[in-house]
């Protein structure tokens, strides 16, 4: 019981954060919130967290005739925590009852609403809680709504609300088929393994070998798209966390990985070591960098509102909006821009996000065709992939609601150039 509080207690130190302090739940944890925890706990911890961020508005709902007023900040984290533990144990309830009262005794900031949580808890519980699918926040379904349709919409919503399973890349391509059969893994479409029920990554065989490292299917597609060939010079641009720059060096290219952050270069190093991997590893900012000579082609993972990773962050309509979105979009211009003048004539270059605003996509790939009359589209490139995908215009538009069957996907826009 005391194990299980404690991940309940850090699950809620999470949610705060978030809620709160409006931080991401990536740069918490890497803050080390939750190094005192052994990893079953860390990873309970955060599959909590996560689970009632992704549920928090229908969790509101469900309260809501159950509250007079708003209650405290934490209050609410330890209402919101175990009304999503309540959908999906329901024949745990009574023990879910009992940690939240527990977790509210347990804080200066609630003890003296322990009483109130377990009245309110009591009555919840009652009967069977079924909680609503949440809609995205306005100021991103709205522009995807004229994009892609409600039914879209509304289908994208539902894989948010489903979360996503594990996805693996593995190493040496050739080996993906023996690999699913020994971690029970689906081989997908594309070459990537996904794992409904992985538990404990670093647990898994293979991961201490280096003969794979986690990456979304969607996130594994523009390193394929780019296609690189052995003994190729290739920029990987804002590469960490590095999952493309592993697949960009497993191919046997000679690859510069740059990225304007020394704290998240650590980790691509740390996943080049663990794999057995080389790339050369460049802090610095792409828009100023010089490499000295022109590569054969780049990979360039834009900095974006990450609007296609809810059902993996469901953390970000508490800290994000609309206010951010203009300043991305004028960020990934100058990139792509920058990335041009890095590029070999004949040279190709891959942009992608992982968004799903047409401004940061389908937009910004068309304006960039417009800008430059160097460049053309590389249809061949992206030639191939399910019909699905087709961007107006060219590229890729993968959505959550692709593949649903097999689990979802985060949504990502690719789309390909080649310099004249």
């Amino acid at each position: 019981m005391a194990e299980a509080l404690a991940a309940r207690r850090a699950a809620v130190a999470l949610l705060l954060e978030v809620t709160e302090s409006r931080r991401m739940m990536v740069e918490v944890l890497a803050s080390g919130v939750l190094d005192a925890l052994d990893p079953a706990d860390r990873a309970r911890a955060q599959r909590l967290a996560l689970a009632a961020l992704r549920r928090a508005p229908s969790a509101d709902a469900v309260l809501e005739p159950h509250l007079r007023k708003a209650p405290p900040a934490v209050v609410r984290a330890i209402l919101r925590l175990a009304v999503a533990e309540l959908a999906d144990r329901p024949d745990e309830a009574h023990g879910i009852v009992s940690a939240a009262v527990s977790l509210a005794r347990g804080d200066t900031r609630a003890a003296q609403a322990a009483g109130f949580v377990n009245a309110v808890l009591r009555k919840v519980s009652a009967a069977p809680v079924v909680l609503d699918v949440p809609r995205m926040p306005v100021w991103l379904r709205s522009p995807l709504v004229r994009r892609f349709g409600k039914a879209a919409v509304k289908a994208m919503e539902a894989a948010h609300m489903a979360g996503a399973p594990l996805d693996l890349t593995v190493k040496v391509a050739a080996e993906a088929g023996a690999w699913a059969e020994r971690l029970g893994a689906e081989a997908l479409p594309g070459g990537s393994l996904r794992l409904a029920n992985a538990g404990q990554v670093s647990a898994l065989p293979g991961y201490d070998d280096g003969a794979w490292w986690v990456q979304d299917a969607a996130a594994a597609v523009p390193a394929r798209v780019l296609a690189v060939q052995p003994g190729e010079r290739v920029a990987d641009l804002c590469a960490a966390p590095g999952g493309k720059t592993l697949q960009l060096a497993a191919a046997g290219a000679q690859v510069v990985a740059v990225d304007v952050s020394d704290v998240r270069m650590a980790r691509v190093h740390e996943n080049l070591a663990r794999c057995g991997l080389v790339a050369d590893c460049v802090v610095a900012d792409a828009l100023t960098w010089d490499p000295g000579a022109p590569f054969d082609a780049i990979l360039l993972d834009a900095p974006c509102s990450a609007t296609g990773t809810l059902r993996r962050h469901p953390d970000l309509p508490f800290v994000k909006g609309s206010a951010d979105v203009p300043g991305l979009v004028a960020l990934q211009s100058a990139l792509i821009d920058r990335a041009v003048a890095l590029l070999k004539p004949g040279g190709r270059l891959v942009f992608c996000t992982c968004s799903l605003l047409p401004a940061e996509g389908e937009d910004q790939f068309a304006a960039a065709l417009a800008r430059h009359p160097a460049l053309e589209r590389d249809q061949k490139a992206v030639a191939g992939w399910p019909g699905a995908w087709d961007a107006r215009g060219g590229g890729l538009r993968i959505r959550p609601d692709h593949w649903a069957d097999k689990g979802g996907l985060d949504g990502f826009f690719i789309g390909a150039f080649r310099k004249l």
